[in-house]
């Protein structure tokens, strides 16, 4: 059997690819910016077209300093948001004098089988200089048979000057579809930033 090469090696002389071969890749389904928002909502675009999907959060900045920032899940596309869940968490910090650094497990912010608001980064500071910037990445909304997983990763510079590098991992414990999803402060407003929201393909 012979083998068959390529004169030309470089990728960037394909242009096209053959129509049996998927690109992959993230799709861009949405993007919101705050203005003083009491809650960032996404009622549409979260439904069976792609089997996950991706939130960036570009320098998510409190209007109120030293506060959570919070994630909640609707079946209802958004009229509840109080999906049941069981998570993790968990992060490691370093402050800007180099005086204190540490990785640990924070239960006090975890949840078992709670329809509160899940945090998933804390202690925002409120400074000009201050916010959270990471992603949320929530698998198979759209679902009827299994429960709903999420991961989000933040780094924070907080009120105290410190830099965190936050984990937050979970479950929606529902077999209904999840098809909205609401961010916000535990106090006061988003004061400015960017949320993105992706289809993975």
């Amino acid at each position: 059997m012979a083998l068959n090469f390529a004169n030309n090696n470089s990728l960037s002389a394909i242009t096209t690819l053959p129509a049996s071969i998927s690109g992959g890749g993230m799709t861009l389904i949405s993007e919101q910016t705050a203005s003083s928002s009491a809650t960032i909502d996404f009622t549409s675009g979260i439904d069976s077209t792609y089997d996950s999907y991706v939130f960036k959060f570009i320098n998510i900045h409190p209007a109120t300093d030293n506060v959570n920032f919070t994630v909640n899940f609707s079946t209802d596309g958004g009229s509840n948001y109080n999906v049941t869940k069981t998570s993790t968490y968990f992060q490691a910090y370093h402050n800007e004098t180099n005086g204190v650094s540490a990785l640990n497990s924070v239960s006090d912010r975890d949840l078992a089988q709670s329809t509160s608001d899940q945090q998933i980064a804390n202690g925002i500071g409120s400074d000009n200089d201050q916010q959270t910037s990471g992603y949320l990445h929530l698998y198979n909304p759209s679902n009827t048979t299994f429960v709903k997983h999420f991961i989000t990763r933040f780094n924070i510079a907080n009120e105290a000057q410190y830099s965190v590098d936050n984990y937050v991992a979970g479950y929606g414990n529902t077999t209904s579809a999840v098809n909205a999803i609401q961010f916000r402060m535990s106090s006061g407003n988003i004061d400015s930033g960017v949320i993105k929201l992706y289809g993975i393909s």
